[in-house]
């Protein structure tokens, strides 16, 4: 077993995983503006910290994803915020794309960008404490997109990445996004995730990359958010293992979800659906943001210095996020 291996492991085993708390600064703005909170960087790291020092850390959170301004601050305890995540038995990440930007040739869709000096910064990350890394690449759905040049656009970004990571030794995640925006069907969604998800290992394979120490990072298979098209939790899974089990190599050690525009019981209810018919030998568990953020964001805001009855209901969430990631959720335990 690798040392990528483990690391990807300690992650994802026990139905631990992985808080996304990424951000940038300009999206955490517009999620506490959106709750009348000032986004000061002392707003944003005490929302954080009341996060990664509560009890569901331990727990439920095999890894924390970080965004640059956030790896670098220090604590009101005087550990670095990496400092603080380890000693909660979680592993600290680093985002480190520098965000989706129009691809030239194809002005309706996106290219993800970051390659430049990125060996230098990863070799920054890992000395403040980073062992794994992410970098999202996003997919329009229509009758035209995702075109061909997005498809080999990103995958190859996303192997170049990976590569660069793996050298670094640090475990990237690998996230390839098929957005749920539109009215598309989820045999659509099916069909187009299955392409970008069977690029992005060609490209994977022909740049060496270890596909035991990675991460995928995927979408579920819905149907798009403006469709007419009611599809019940069971299909939801039935088709999301589907389109992994045909697409992803047997070697890749666990998927961690994103929420994708999910409410937080609807991402925690998909994901023990998947686990309940899992019939594969991947682990299935959960890389959310919102879906494990909202509610504790909204309650905080109500005072930012009531820490305690926030991580009240970051535990909860985190709780159930884990029971869904083995298969023992359920609806009941919403309310209790």
């Amino acid at each position: 077993m690798s040392e990528l291996n483990k690391t990807a492991l300690k992650i994802l085993s026990n139905g631990k995983g992985i808080l996304a708390a990424d951000e940038s600064t300009g999206t955490m703005t517009k999620r506490l503006e959106s709750v009348n909170v000032e986004s000061s960087p002392e707003n944003r790291l005490l929302f954080r910290e009341t996060l990664f020092s509560s009890e569901g850390m331990k727990n439920c959170i095999g890894g924390v994803i970080l965004y640059d301004e956030t790896i670098k601050q220090t604590t009101k305890s005087k550990q670095t915020v990496p400092e603080l995540i380890s000693s909660y038995g979680a592993l600290p990440g680093i985002k480190v794309d520098t965000g989706a930007k129009v691809l030239a040739g194809s002005t309706e869709e996106k290219i993800t960008e970051g390659l430049d000096g990125l060996r230098e910064r990863l070799k920054e990350y890992y000395k403040l404490g980073a062992r794994f890394t992410k970098w999202r690449g996003v997919y329009n759905i229509s009758d035209k997109y995702p075109s061909k040049l997005s498809i080999h656009s990103n995958a190859h970004a996303l192997a170049r990445y990976s590569s660069i990571v793996q050298e670094c030794k640090m475990v990237p995640i690998v996230e390839p996004e098929v957005l749920m925006d539109g009215n598309h069907s989820a045999e659509d969604c099916f069909n187009k995730t299955s392409v970008v998800l069977k690029k992005c290992f060609e490209e994977l394979d022909l740049h060496n990359i270890d596909l035991t120490g990675i991460i995928l990072k995927p979408n579920m298979i819905l149907a798009g958010a403006s469709s007419d098209q009611k599809l019940s939790g069971e299909d939801v899974a039935k088709l999301t293992i589907r389109c992994l089990k045909e697409n992803v190599p047997s070697e890749v050690p666990g998927i961690a979800f994103l929420s994708g525009g999910q409410s937080e019981v609807e991402a925690t209810e998909n994901l023990n659906l998947i686990n309940k018919y899992n019939d594969s030998n991947f682990i299935m568990t959960y890389s959310y943001g919102r879906a494990l953020q909202q509610s504790a964001l909204k309650f905080w805001s109500k005072d930012i210095n009531n820490i305690q009855d926030t991580q009240k209901i970051f535990n909860h969430r985190a709780n159930m996020c884990t029971l869904a990631a083995q298969g023992k959720w359920s609806a009941e335990l919403e309310t209790k």
